[in-house]
């Protein structure tokens, strides 16, 4: 602006002296204005260029920081809302919601078994999967609602509604499970998935206005109802109730106490008698899990088992009892057994086997009266590793038991191929045969499978003489339940063999187990390979 200002001054007096002496009409103009002049004008060239420069600048910046702003609000994948930004969005419709009187529902989505995707086919599929989840749910959503992927195969969005009608909601989300269940069709695959919903609300059910909730407390209760949803089975949907957050609250209570507990040494061993049906002999035991807590009693493993696999703290869990079992067996009588469940958990660790070697010569229990039982569920995970510890543990003389049997999906193949030494009958089979003059025929079948077989049976659930005198018609059996008494602790049973003389004191001597190395060096367990 001072060079124009400059070039107007000097240009008026400098110009006109300028076009005389061209045409010859006066003196030449003085040689200082005429610097200074064309001084001026590369003055206003320079700053016109720079003006133009830093204008292009601030543009490119403009655009830099509303990609970055983009970036920070959105999934790079899907172009969906992130995390962060879906909280800021859910405030801002139910500000203009809460203006017309509408209410807004928060819904949470997770695909089920996901990562099977992309264990199985890489993660590019599961990339793609989940960019044409995120276009389907587009296409299904009203304008003026906002989606988000929270997570890995986690999505929400958030909708207004007329308050009062929730089923507006529920219509929507029937055509999203419609439109979900149709395959995914990629180049190379073709892959099907379900899905898991929850839902919450800021109105009741009825329209009034409830409890002041941001959308945090959105999230959050749907992501209770989303986790009902999944317990119940999933490839369902649920609306949020006060209930599920009075679940959750126990949920994580146990889940203090578990990891509380587990450090305290709360979690002892029960044993339930074994008996041979024929003679009523006792033959053995089988340990149960029990939860002493201070707080809340007597716990069943039922309960806190399934809790215990999802906070990774079986396997500790699973050990420190087993520990405590193979010394509270020491004591029985050679004759007894002791048989131990496995979680399918502990299956998948490849080194599990030789763990429980070594905590049998620890504590001096002899592995021929070990009996470890697998339930069928186990079978499919990885049938090479369950193959390879089951061969490894009966090389060593360790029993194996097929729990639960006809539960699962078991099949003829497997019997014929795993090497099992015993079939374990379910309870949900034994207890047909309650009613006086009525048999199960798949008990019988499961009885003529393990004659065919060559392997002994246990009947579990036995609970009444009905079941125990038409199991004693169908041949020798081991049977266990409550008709022989409840599940008791170590103390308890050490009162019993006491009484029947089938205490001997604890032997003080390691098990024989082939070993190899030198005298001098370490001792290995031979571990065998299929």
């Amino acid at each position: 602006m001072a060079a124009i200002i400059m070039l107007v001054g000097t240009g008026g007096t400098v110009l006109p002296k300028v076009m005389d002496a061209l045409f010859g009409n006066g003196a030449r103009p003085d040689v200082l204005l005429v610097n200074a002049l064309l001084l001026n004008i590369a003055l206003i060239i320079f700053g016109w260029r720079r003006y133009r420069e830093l204008t292009r600048e601030i543009e490119e910046r403009r655009r830099a920081e509303a990609r970055a702003q983009m970036l920070a609000a959105t999934d790079p994948l899907t172009q969906c809302l992130n995390r962060r930004s879906m909280l800021e969005a859910t405030e801002e419709l139910r500000s203009r919601a809460a203006v017309r009187g509408e209410a807004v529902a928060y819904c949470m989505m997770d695909l089920d078994n996901f990562k099977q995707i992309n264990d199985m086919h890489g993660h590019p599929v599961g990339d793609a999967v989940l960019v044409m989840l995120a276009e389907r749910v587009r296409a299904i959503l009203p304008r003026d609602a906002r989606l988000s992927r929270l997570g890995g195969d986690e999505f929400a969005f958030v909708m207004p509604y007329p308050a009062g009608h929730a089923d507006r909601v529920d219509d929507l989300v029937i055509r999203l499970f419609e439109s979900l269940a149709q395959p995914f069709r990629l180049p190379t695959i073709t892959v099907e998935l379900t899905l898991s919903v929850g839902l919450s609300a800021d109105h009741d059910a009825d329209g009034t206005i409830g409890l002041v909730v941001d959308a945090g407390t959105l999230m959050q209760r749907a992501d209770m109802a989303l986790y009902h949803a999944k317990k119940q089975g999933r490839n369902r949907y649920f609306w949020f109730e006060p209930s599920m957050e009075s679940e959750m609250r126990f949920r994580n209570q146990l889940e203090t106490g578990i990891r509380r507990g587990l450090a305290r040494g709360e979690f002892v061993p029960y044993y339930e008698q074994q008996v041979d049906v024929e003679s009523g002999a006792l033959v053995g035991f089988e340990m149960l899990a029990r939860w002493r807590s201070p707080q809340l009693g007597v716990i069943s493993p039922d309960i806190f088992v399934p809790i215990a696999e999802e906070i990774g703290l079986i396997n500790e869990m699973s050990e420190r009892l087993m520990e405590q079992a193979f010394a509270d067996a020491r004591e029985w009588d050679d004759s007894l057994t002791l048989s131990i469940n496995i979680s399918p958990v502990q299956l998948r660790d490849p080194w599990f086997a030789q763990r429980l070697l070594k905590k049998l010569v620890a504590t001096g229990f002899p592995p021929q009266r070990l009996e470890i039982e697998i339930t069928e569920s186990c079978l499919h995970e990885n049938i090479g590793l369950v193959r390879s510890m089951i061969m490894s543990l009966r090389n060593q003389g360790v029993q194996i038991s097929l729990d639960d049997f006809g539960t699962g999906y078991s099949s003829l193949e497997q019997l014929r191929n795993l090497p099992f030494d015993r079939i374990k009958i379910d309870r949900s089979f034994v207890s047909e045969l309650r009613e006086p003059g009525s048999r199960s025929r798949i008990v019988e079948a499961i009885i003529s499978l393990g004659r065919g077989l060559d392997l002994p049976l246990t009947a579990e659930g036995v609970e009444d003489e009905q079941i125990l005198q038409a199991l004693k018609s169908m041949g020798r059996l081991k049977a266990q339940g409550y008709l022989y008494g409840l599940p008791e602790d170590a103390e308890a049973v050490r009162a019993r063999l006491k009484a029947a003389g089938k205490l001997t004191g604890v032997s003080g001597q390691a098990p024989s187990l082939p070993r190899t190395g030198t005298e001098d060096g370490p001792t290995l367990y031979r571990i065998a390979r299929p």
